[in-house]
Protein backbone atom coordinates (compact mmCIF):
# COMPACT_ATOMS: atom_id res chain seq x y z
CA UNK A 1 0.00 0.00 0.00
CA UNK A 2 0.87 3.65 -0.75
CA UNK A 3 3.00 4.31 2.57
CA UNK A 4 1.48 8.26 2.53
CA UNK A 5 -2.05 7.02 3.31
CA UNK A 6 -0.65 6.65 7.06
CA UNK A 7 0.00 10.14 6.99
CA UNK A 8 -3.97 10.93 6.54
CA UNK A 9 -5.64 12.02 9.77
CA UNK A 10 -8.76 10.92 10.68
CA UNK A 11 -11.75 13.25 8.77
CA UNK A 12 -13.07 15.55 11.15
CA UNK A 13 -16.41 14.08 11.41
CA UNK A 14 -14.88 10.33 12.23
CA UNK A 15 -13.47 12.44 14.74
CA UNK A 16 -16.51 13.80 15.94
CA UNK A 17 -18.36 10.63 16.03
CA UNK A 18 -15.78 9.07 18.31
CA UNK A 19 -16.00 12.41 20.88
CA UNK A 20 -19.33 11.77 21.19
CA UNK A 21 -19.44 8.06 21.37
CA UNK A 22 -20.89 7.06 24.73
CA UNK A 23 -22.95 10.18 25.42
CA UNK A 24 -26.81 9.66 25.22
CA UNK A 25 -28.39 13.04 23.82
CA UNK A 26 -31.30 14.44 25.90
CA UNK A 27 -34.25 11.78 24.84
CA UNK A 28 -37.01 14.43 25.20
CA UNK A 29 -35.16 16.62 22.16
CA UNK A 30 -35.43 16.03 17.94
CA UNK A 31 -31.71 15.32 17.34
CA UNK A 32 -30.79 18.67 14.98
CA UNK A 33 -28.20 17.91 12.92
CA UNK A 34 -25.89 21.42 12.20
CA UNK A 35 -22.23 19.74 11.71
CA UNK A 36 -22.27 18.46 8.16
CA UNK A 37 -22.53 21.42 5.33
CA UNK A 38 -24.87 19.30 3.49
CA UNK A 39 -27.93 21.36 1.75
CA UNK A 40 -31.08 20.69 2.96
CA UNK A 41 -33.41 22.96 1.13
CA UNK A 42 -35.77 21.32 -2.03
CA UNK A 43 -33.61 20.46 -5.23
CA UNK A 44 -35.46 22.20 -7.61
CA UNK A 45 -38.22 20.67 -10.02
CA UNK A 46 -36.95 21.98 -13.23
CA UNK A 47 -33.11 20.37 -12.45
CA UNK A 48 -35.33 16.85 -11.23
CA UNK A 49 -37.09 16.85 -15.04
CA UNK A 50 -34.40 17.66 -16.68
CA UNK A 51 -32.45 14.36 -15.43
CA UNK A 52 -35.70 12.56 -15.99
CA UNK A 53 -35.57 13.48 -19.55
CA UNK A 54 -32.83 12.60 -20.23
CA UNK A 55 -32.09 8.83 -19.09
CA UNK A 56 -31.07 7.55 -22.31
CA UNK A 57 -28.07 9.44 -21.86
CA UNK A 58 -27.17 6.50 -19.76
CA UNK A 59 -26.16 4.71 -22.96
CA UNK A 60 -23.87 6.55 -23.85
CA UNK A 61 -20.02 6.59 -22.43
CA UNK A 62 -19.39 10.72 -21.87
CA UNK A 63 -16.14 12.18 -23.07
CA UNK A 64 -13.54 13.71 -20.37
CA UNK A 65 -14.49 16.90 -21.72
CA UNK A 66 -17.99 16.81 -21.24
CA UNK A 67 -20.39 18.28 -23.73
CA UNK A 68 -19.25 21.35 -26.04
CA UNK A 69 -23.19 22.89 -24.73
CA UNK A 70 -22.35 22.35 -20.58
CA UNK A 71 -19.02 23.94 -21.18
CA UNK A 72 -20.44 26.97 -22.86
CA UNK A 73 -23.13 26.99 -20.66
CA UNK A 74 -20.70 27.49 -17.62
CA UNK A 75 -18.47 29.59 -19.91
CA UNK A 76 -21.61 31.74 -20.44
CA UNK A 77 -22.34 32.11 -16.34
CA UNK A 78 -18.99 32.87 -15.72
CA UNK A 79 -18.64 35.72 -18.00
CA UNK A 80 -21.86 37.06 -16.55
CA UNK A 81 -21.43 36.15 -12.98
CA UNK A 82 -17.99 37.74 -12.63
CA UNK A 83 -18.29 40.05 -15.51
CA UNK A 84 -15.55 38.52 -17.90
CA UNK A 85 -15.15 39.89 -21.45
CA UNK A 86 -14.80 35.90 -22.78
CA UNK A 87 -13.73 32.52 -21.45
CA UNK A 88 -13.09 30.02 -24.27
CA UNK A 89 -14.90 26.80 -23.35
CA UNK A 90 -13.03 24.80 -25.51
CA UNK A 91 -9.80 25.61 -23.42
CA UNK A 92 -10.69 27.15 -20.16
CA UNK A 93 -14.04 24.93 -18.75
CA UNK A 94 -13.56 21.21 -17.67
CA UNK A 95 -16.84 19.99 -16.11
CA UNK A 96 -15.87 17.74 -12.91
CA UNK A 97 -18.03 15.52 -10.59
CA UNK A 98 -18.26 17.96 -8.14
CA UNK A 99 -15.30 19.92 -6.46
CA UNK A 100 -14.26 18.02 -4.48
CA UNK A 101 -12.89 15.04 -6.10
CA UNK A 102 -11.38 17.79 -8.65
CA UNK A 103 -9.52 19.18 -5.95
CA UNK A 104 -8.01 16.51 -5.18
CA UNK A 105 -6.78 15.04 -8.08
CA UNK A 106 -5.73 18.88 -9.01
CA UNK A 107 -3.04 18.14 -6.60
CA UNK A 108 -1.76 14.87 -8.04
CA UNK A 109 -1.55 16.10 -11.68
CA UNK A 110 0.13 19.73 -10.54
CA UNK A 111 2.67 18.59 -7.91
CA UNK A 112 6.31 17.51 -8.95
CA UNK A 113 7.90 15.29 -6.16
CA UNK A 114 10.91 14.83 -7.98
CA UNK A 115 12.30 18.54 -7.02
CA UNK A 116 15.91 18.80 -5.32
CA UNK A 117 13.75 20.60 -2.92
CA UNK A 118 10.96 18.98 -1.52
CA UNK A 119 7.70 20.48 -2.43
CA UNK A 120 5.15 22.03 -0.45
CA UNK A 121 1.40 22.93 -0.81
CA UNK A 122 0.28 25.99 0.89
CA UNK A 123 -3.43 26.44 2.62
CA UNK A 124 -5.44 28.49 5.28
CA UNK A 125 -5.88 27.02 8.63
CA UNK A 126 -8.78 26.10 9.03
CA UNK A 127 -9.24 24.06 6.22
CA UNK A 128 -11.01 22.13 3.91
CA UNK A 129 -9.46 18.74 4.92
CA UNK A 130 -9.33 17.58 1.11
CA UNK A 131 -6.38 19.98 0.61
CA UNK A 132 -4.34 18.50 3.37
CA UNK A 133 -4.99 14.79 1.85
CA UNK A 134 -4.56 15.98 -2.01
CA UNK A 135 -0.90 17.19 -0.84
CA UNK A 136 0.34 14.31 1.14
CA UNK A 137 -0.76 11.87 -1.07
CA UNK A 138 1.20 14.00 -4.71
CA UNK A 139 4.63 13.74 -2.27
CA UNK A 140 4.27 17.79 -0.85
CA UNK A 141 3.83 18.99 2.79
CA UNK A 142 1.49 20.87 4.13
CA UNK A 143 2.10 24.34 5.12
CA UNK A 144 -0.54 26.28 6.93
CA UNK A 145 -1.40 30.00 7.13
CA UNK A 146 -3.52 30.80 10.30
CA UNK A 147 -6.80 32.98 9.76
CA UNK A 148 -7.30 34.76 13.15
CA UNK A 149 -9.88 36.50 14.53
CA UNK A 150 -7.54 39.38 15.56
CA UNK A 151 -7.15 39.63 11.89
CA UNK A 152 -11.05 39.12 11.22
CA UNK A 153 -9.68 35.83 9.07
CA UNK A 154 -7.32 37.57 6.39
CA UNK A 155 -4.54 35.69 4.77
CA UNK A 156 -1.25 37.40 6.15
CA UNK A 157 1.23 36.01 3.82
CA UNK A 158 4.14 37.30 6.18
CA UNK A 159 3.90 33.72 8.46
CA UNK A 160 5.79 31.90 5.42
CA UNK A 161 9.03 32.39 4.91
CA UNK A 162 10.51 32.92 1.68
CA UNK A 163 12.42 29.73 1.59
CA UNK A 164 8.93 28.04 2.21
CA UNK A 165 7.55 30.29 -0.82
CA UNK A 166 10.33 28.94 -3.00
CA UNK A 167 9.48 25.31 -2.78
CA UNK A 168 5.88 26.11 -3.01
CA UNK A 169 3.71 24.58 -6.06
CA UNK A 170 0.16 25.05 -5.07
CA UNK A 171 -1.35 27.20 -2.96
CA UNK A 172 -5.41 26.60 -2.16
CA UNK A 173 -7.26 28.76 -0.89
CA UNK A 174 -11.04 28.89 -0.62
CA UNK A 175 -13.66 32.24 -0.90
CA UNK A 176 -16.37 32.53 0.74
CA UNK A 177 -14.26 30.62 3.26
CA UNK A 178 -15.25 27.15 4.98
CA UNK A 179 -15.48 27.59 7.97
CA UNK A 180 -15.54 31.17 8.81
CA UNK A 181 -17.52 32.71 5.75
CA UNK A 182 -14.72 35.51 5.05
CA UNK A 183 -14.70 36.64 1.09
CA UNK A 184 -11.27 37.53 -0.45
CA UNK A 185 -10.56 40.91 -1.04
CA UNK A 186 -8.89 42.13 -3.66
CA UNK A 187 -5.41 43.75 -2.23
CA UNK A 188 -5.71 39.96 -0.50
CA UNK A 189 -5.67 38.83 -4.34
CA UNK A 190 -3.13 41.12 -5.82
CA UNK A 191 -0.72 40.28 -2.60
CA UNK A 192 -1.27 36.15 -3.88
CA UNK A 193 -0.92 36.88 -7.51
CA UNK A 194 2.02 38.30 -6.93
CA UNK A 195 3.70 35.24 -4.90
CA UNK A 196 2.51 33.01 -7.78
CA UNK A 197 4.21 35.70 -10.60
CA UNK A 198 6.95 35.95 -8.24
CA UNK A 199 7.35 32.06 -7.15
CA UNK A 200 5.90 30.22 -9.83
CA UNK A 201 3.31 28.34 -7.89
CA UNK A 202 -0.25 27.57 -8.85
CA UNK A 203 -3.36 29.13 -7.27
CA UNK A 204 -6.58 26.76 -6.46
CA UNK A 205 -9.08 28.95 -5.67
CA UNK A 206 -12.17 26.54 -3.89
CA UNK A 207 -15.17 28.77 -4.54
CA UNK A 208 -17.92 26.55 -3.98
CA UNK A 209 -19.85 28.67 -1.87
CA UNK A 210 -19.35 31.45 -3.66
CA UNK A 211 -23.87 31.57 -4.88
CA UNK A 212 -24.77 31.83 -0.69
CA UNK A 213 -24.43 35.60 0.38
CA UNK A 214 -26.65 38.06 1.90
CA UNK A 215 -26.85 41.34 -0.24
CA UNK A 216 -27.92 40.72 -3.78
CA UNK A 217 -26.31 43.61 -5.21
CA UNK A 218 -22.79 42.53 -3.81
CA UNK A 219 -21.79 39.28 -4.66
CA UNK A 220 -18.37 37.57 -3.40
CA UNK A 221 -15.60 38.88 -5.89
CA UNK A 222 -14.16 35.35 -7.46
CA UNK A 223 -10.36 34.89 -8.32
CA UNK A 224 -11.12 35.23 -12.52
CA UNK A 225 -13.33 38.30 -11.61
CA UNK A 226 -10.01 39.67 -9.37
CA UNK A 227 -7.28 38.44 -12.13
CA UNK A 228 -9.74 40.40 -15.33
CA UNK A 229 -9.69 43.63 -13.23
CA UNK A 230 -5.95 43.34 -12.87
CA UNK A 231 -5.27 43.27 -16.09
CA UNK A 232 -3.97 39.00 -15.80
CA UNK A 233 -5.01 37.89 -19.50
CA UNK A 234 -5.33 34.34 -19.45
CA UNK A 235 -5.59 33.67 -15.72
CA UNK A 236 -1.86 32.76 -15.43
CA UNK A 237 -1.17 29.55 -12.91
CA UNK A 238 -4.84 29.94 -11.72
CA UNK A 239 -8.06 27.56 -11.62
CA UNK A 240 -10.77 27.79 -9.61
CA UNK A 241 -13.50 25.17 -8.71
CA UNK A 242 -17.15 25.62 -8.21
CA UNK A 243 -20.02 23.59 -8.14
CA UNK A 244 -23.43 22.87 -8.21
CA UNK A 245 -24.18 21.07 -4.79
CA UNK A 246 -24.55 24.06 -2.35
CA UNK A 247 -25.62 26.56 -5.40
CA UNK A 248 -28.54 24.82 -7.32
CA UNK A 249 -29.26 21.98 -3.71
CA UNK A 250 -27.91 18.82 -6.02
CA UNK A 251 -24.78 17.64 -3.51
CA UNK A 252 -25.65 14.17 -5.00
CA UNK A 253 -25.58 15.00 -8.62
CA UNK A 254 -21.67 15.69 -8.25
CA UNK A 255 -21.36 18.42 -10.56
CA UNK A 256 -19.05 20.88 -10.75
CA UNK A 257 -16.18 22.99 -13.11
CA UNK A 258 -12.73 23.89 -13.23
CA UNK A 259 -11.86 26.89 -15.14
CA UNK A 260 -8.64 29.21 -16.00
CA UNK A 261 -5.26 28.91 -16.95
CA UNK A 262 -5.78 27.16 -20.17
CA UNK A 263 -2.33 25.46 -20.56
CA UNK A 264 -2.83 23.78 -17.02
CA UNK A 265 -6.37 22.91 -17.72
CA UNK A 266 -4.66 20.91 -21.27
CA UNK A 267 -2.70 18.86 -18.55
CA UNK A 268 -5.35 18.25 -16.13
CA UNK A 269 -7.49 17.02 -18.97
CA UNK A 270 -4.66 14.68 -19.69
CA UNK A 271 -4.69 13.28 -16.51
CA UNK A 272 -8.57 12.88 -16.26
CA UNK A 273 -8.38 11.00 -19.67
CA UNK A 274 -6.46 8.35 -17.53
CA UNK A 275 -8.18 8.92 -14.18
CA UNK A 276 -11.63 8.57 -15.81
CA UNK A 277 -13.33 11.29 -14.06
CA UNK A 278 -16.00 11.94 -16.85
CA UNK A 279 -19.47 13.51 -16.07
CA UNK A 280 -22.67 11.26 -16.34
CA UNK A 281 -24.47 12.30 -19.57
CA UNK A 282 -27.31 12.80 -17.41
CA UNK A 283 -25.79 15.30 -15.11
CA UNK A 284 -24.68 17.33 -17.73
CA UNK A 285 -27.98 17.64 -18.79
CA UNK A 286 -29.31 18.59 -15.85
CA UNK A 287 -26.05 20.68 -15.21
CA UNK A 288 -26.64 22.48 -18.19
CA UNK A 289 -30.38 24.01 -17.33
CA UNK A 290 -29.21 24.56 -13.61
CA UNK A 291 -26.36 26.99 -14.53
CA UNK A 292 -29.09 28.32 -16.76
CA UNK A 293 -31.02 29.29 -14.56
CA UNK A 294 -30.92 32.15 -11.64
CA UNK A 295 -34.38 31.83 -10.42
CA UNK A 296 -33.85 29.58 -7.86
CA UNK A 297 -30.55 30.66 -6.62
CA UNK A 298 -32.57 33.56 -5.63
CA UNK A 299 -34.33 31.73 -3.96
CA UNK A 300 -32.20 30.13 -2.44
CA UNK A 301 -29.93 32.96 -0.67
CA UNK A 302 -33.16 34.88 0.74
CA UNK A 303 -33.87 31.08 2.72
CA UNK A 304 -30.45 30.92 3.87
CA UNK A 305 -30.88 34.83 4.30
CA UNK A 306 -33.95 34.72 6.79
CA UNK A 307 -32.16 31.52 8.97
CA UNK A 308 -29.28 33.75 9.82
CA UNK A 309 -31.41 36.85 10.20
CA UNK A 310 -33.35 34.99 13.01
CA UNK A 311 -30.19 33.09 14.41
CA UNK A 312 -28.03 36.66 14.89
CA UNK A 313 -31.50 37.74 17.01
CA UNK A 314 -31.15 34.74 18.99
CA UNK A 315 -27.63 34.77 19.67
CA UNK A 316 -26.43 37.90 19.39
CA UNK A 317 -26.47 38.54 23.33
CA UNK A 318 -25.02 34.89 24.42
CA UNK A 319 -22.48 34.57 22.59
CA UNK A 320 -19.59 37.10 20.09
CA UNK A 321 -21.69 35.84 16.23
CA UNK A 322 -21.52 37.73 13.43
CA UNK A 323 -22.81 37.29 10.00
CA UNK A 324 -20.11 35.90 7.71
CA UNK A 325 -19.13 37.62 4.67
CA UNK A 326 -20.90 34.57 2.71
CA UNK A 327 -21.45 30.35 3.11
CA UNK A 328 -23.70 28.88 5.30
CA UNK A 329 -21.86 28.49 8.36
CA UNK A 330 -21.18 30.59 11.63
CA UNK A 331 -17.73 30.20 13.16
CA UNK A 332 -18.78 31.41 16.37
CA UNK A 333 -16.18 31.49 19.34
CA UNK A 334 -17.54 29.44 22.35
CA UNK A 335 -17.21 30.23 25.88
CA UNK A 336 -15.86 26.87 26.92
CA UNK A 337 -13.56 24.75 24.98
CA UNK A 338 -14.47 23.88 21.37
CA UNK A 339 -15.21 20.23 22.41
CA UNK A 340 -16.47 20.29 25.69
CA UNK A 341 -19.37 23.08 23.95
CA UNK A 342 -19.97 20.20 21.45
CA UNK A 343 -19.82 17.40 23.95
CA UNK A 344 -22.25 19.37 25.96
CA UNK A 345 -24.52 20.90 23.09
CA UNK A 346 -25.18 17.64 22.32
CA UNK A 347 -25.47 15.79 25.68
CA UNK A 348 -28.23 18.25 27.11
CA UNK A 349 -29.63 19.82 24.08
CA UNK A 350 -29.42 17.20 21.26
CA UNK A 351 -27.59 19.06 18.68
CA UNK A 352 -24.93 18.48 16.83
CA UNK A 353 -21.81 20.92 15.53
CA UNK A 354 -18.23 20.62 14.86
CA UNK A 355 -15.62 21.47 16.52
CA UNK A 356 -13.21 24.06 15.40
CA UNK A 357 -9.82 22.64 16.43
CA UNK A 358 -10.97 19.70 13.91
CA UNK A 359 -10.82 21.41 10.71
CA UNK A 360 -7.45 23.15 11.56
CA UNK A 361 -3.61 21.82 12.41
CA UNK A 362 -1.65 23.73 14.90
CA UNK A 363 0.72 26.12 13.24
CA UNK A 364 2.98 28.51 13.77
CA UNK A 365 2.18 27.37 18.02
CA UNK A 366 -1.42 27.67 17.78
CA UNK A 367 -4.44 25.76 16.76
CA UNK A 368 -6.54 28.45 15.25
CA UNK A 369 -9.67 26.30 15.17
CA UNK A 370 -9.12 26.03 19.12
CA UNK A 371 -12.40 27.07 21.31
CA UNK A 372 -14.61 27.74 17.88
CA UNK A 373 -17.24 25.66 16.32
CA UNK A 374 -18.91 25.81 13.31
CA UNK A 375 -22.59 25.65 13.15
CA UNK A 376 -24.20 24.79 9.29
CA UNK A 377 -27.62 26.32 9.09
CA UNK A 378 -28.27 23.71 6.73
CA UNK A 379 -31.80 22.67 8.34
CA UNK A 380 -35.01 23.70 7.28
CA UNK A 381 -35.90 27.47 9.14
CA UNK A 382 -37.68 26.07 12.07
CA UNK A 383 -34.88 23.06 12.95
CA UNK A 384 -32.51 26.15 12.63
CA UNK A 385 -34.65 28.27 15.11
CA UNK A 386 -35.18 25.40 17.36
CA UNK A 387 -31.68 24.85 17.17
CA UNK A 388 -30.39 28.89 17.87
CA UNK A 389 -32.78 28.42 21.13
CA UNK A 390 -31.19 25.33 22.83
CA UNK A 391 -27.49 26.77 21.65
CA UNK A 392 -28.93 30.05 23.78
CA UNK A 393 -29.95 27.66 26.95
CA UNK A 394 -26.33 26.02 26.40
CA UNK A 395 -24.77 29.23 27.11
CA UNK A 396 -26.89 30.82 30.12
Amino acid sequence: MNPTLNNLQPYPFQKLSKLLDGITPNPSLTPIHLHIGEPKHPTPNFICQELINNLDGLAHYPTTMGAKWLRTSIATWLMQRYRLTAIDPDTEVIPVNGSREALFSFAQAVIDAHTAQPPVVVCSNPFYQIYEGAALLAGATPYFLNTLAKNNFALDYTQLTADIWSRTQLVYVCSPNNPTGRVMTMDEWQQLFALSDRYGFVIASDECYSEIYFDEDHPPLGALEAAHQLGRNGFPRLVVFSSLSKRSNVPGMRSGFVAGDAAILKKFLLYRTYHGSAMNPVVQAASKVAWADEQHVIENRRMYREKFNKAMIILAEHLPITMPDAAFYFWVKTPISDVEFTQKLYRDYNVNVLPGSYLAREAHGVNPGENFVRIALVAPLAECVEAMERIKDCCI
